[in-house]
Order: structure tokens, then C-alpha cells, then sequence
């Protein structure tokens, strides 16, 4: 049963590429039906671009990783060719990789045990949802509420995408900010965003840490707890064979009893 559900339940990173890819195809679908500025229309580029390497380094890292190296792609070839960057009618592909998780979502128990299983990788696909989702968005609503204001000095793809970099990193270069009060208010989302995404890794690396020492700790104790254990049997035979010796030496000696149960 346990075998079942590991092959069915998806993992936190298959997850977090299907958020990716819902996200991918809605970017695709913008750039083709919405119209857009030549700002605009670049920093969704960028910005799919960006998820495009996201899958390319997942699905070779998957084929590295796999044993049997034909098998991984003809399962996965999907995700190969939909990861091409630029080429939309290719962008497509991922909804066969959003469809293949929705169907697996059905079974939302052992989805939430995987989840629970997998803390570590959980957190950290979440984490990349939440970078990438909040440098894409914010750098595109950070763009629609300054591009156009006088006085900004945020005017092209690069200038928000810069930005939105800057600012969830908590680094403040202030070669680049808002004067407008939504530009503001977005700000003040990414900063937040920004402080609760590293205040994340920082405590998962520290758990990741500490379960090593602990795991290293219990290894020490289970250890000694053998040495101990093989100290006692040995401990045990020695007196055995002293026992022994002594029986023996007994039995040598002139004028004492047989052994063997015969008569003298």
C-alpha cells in the first residue's frame, strides 16, 4: 500500500512545477491575446523565460538522477519540449503536465501525507512558487502603476524587473523606487514577501542542521549502545570460559571423580 502511494502521490516539487506551469501558460495566453506594451510584452518574456530555465534545469537534473535514462524521457519528453523558451505553440505542452497532477490532486489525503512526509521539500517548492510568482507579478504590477507617472524612474522591463529583485532581497540600492502610493503599497508587499522568504530559508537551514546533529547524535548513541552490548557478551563468555577451565582443571586433578559416568 505504502508502494502505491509513493508512485501515486505527487511530490512537492512536481506541485510546485504545476503552479509554474499554470502560471506559464497564463503567460503565454497574455502575450498572444492581451494587448500590450513593448515594455510590457519584454518583461513577460523575461519572466517566462525564467520559468522555461526553472523546468529545462528540473528535467535534467530528473534525467541525471535517473537509472534507466530512456525510460525517464520517453515519460517525460513532454516536459522537455514544452521548457523551450520562445517558442509558444511548444508552451502549450504543460498543460499535459498540469493535467497529469490534477489527476493525482484527487486524492487529496495522501497528497497532504506526501506534503507532511516531505517537509523539507515543501518548503522549499513552496518558497520557489513564492519568488517567482512574487518577482514576476510585482515587477509587472510595479510597471503598470509607475511606467507611465512623471517624475518615475522605473520605465522599462528591466528597471521593474531590477526593482522587484532589489526590493524582495531587502537589499534598498534606492537607484530605483516608486512615487506613486499603489507603487508604494506594492513595495511594501515585496518587502514583507522578501522578509518571510530568506526568514524561511534561514530556518530551514537551520532545522536541516540540526536534524543532522541529531541524526549524527542517535548514530553516536545507537553505537555505543552496541559497544556496550558486545562489551557484556563477551564479558559473559569470559566468565563461561573460566568456568570451563576451572571444570576441566578439577576433573585432572589425582583421585577426582570421572567425568564420563563410568566406574573406576
Amino acid at each position: 500500500m505504502k508502494t502505491n502511494l509513493r508512485v501515486l502521490a505527487p511530490t512537492p516539487i512536481e506541485l510546485a512545477m504545476m503552479v509554474l506551469s499554470l502560471l506559464a501558460v497564463a503567460v503565454v495566453l497574455v502575450l498572444q491575446f492581451a494587448p500590450l506594451a513593448d515594455d510590457e510584452r519584454q518583461l513577460l518574456i523575461i519572466i517566462d523565460t525564467a520559468i522555461c530555465v526553472i523546468f529545462l534545469s528540473r528535467f535534467f537534473i530528473g534525467l541525471l538522477r535517473a537509472r534507466e535514462k530512456w525510460p525517464y524521457l520517453r515519460t517525460h519528453w513532454i516536459d522537455l519540449v514544452s521548457s523551450v523558451p520562445m517558442v509558444d505553440i511548444l508552451r502549450y505542452g504543460r498543460l499535459f503536465q498540469v493535467i497529469r497532477v490534477l489527476r493525482i490532486l484527487r486524492m487529496a489525503n495522501q497528497v497532504l501525507r506526501q506534503l507532511l512526509r516531505e517537509s523539507a521539500n515543501t518548503v522549499l517548492a513552496t518558497m520557489l512558487v513564492i519568488l517567482v510568482v512574487v518577482v514576476g507579478g510585482s515587477s509587472i504590477a510595479i510597471l503598470l502603476a509607475e511606467g507611465s507617472q512623471p517624475g518615475s524612474n522605473i520605465k522599462t522591463a528591466q528597471d521593474a524587473l531590477w526593482w522587484a529583485l532589489v526590493t524582495i532581497s531587502t537589499v534598498g540600492y534606492g537607484d530605483y523606487y516608486p512615487v506613486t502610493t499603489a507603487g508604494r503599497i506594492i513595495s511594501a508587499v515585496v518587502i514583507v514577501s522578501g522578509v518571510s522568504l530568506f526568514g524561511g530559508v534561514s530556518g530551514l537551514m537551520a532545522s536541516r542542521l540540526l536534524k543532522d546533529r541529531e541524526e549524527e547524535e542517535l548514530q553516536a548513541r545507537s553505537l555505543q549502545h552496541q559497544v556496550l552490548s558486545l562489551e557484556e557478551q563477551i564479558k559473559g563468555l569470559s566468565d563461561q570460559i573460566a568456568e570451563l577451565s576451572a571444570e576441566l582443571k578439577a576433573s585432572r586433578q589425582p583421585g577426582s571423580a570421572p567425568t564420563d559416568g563410568t566406574d573406576p
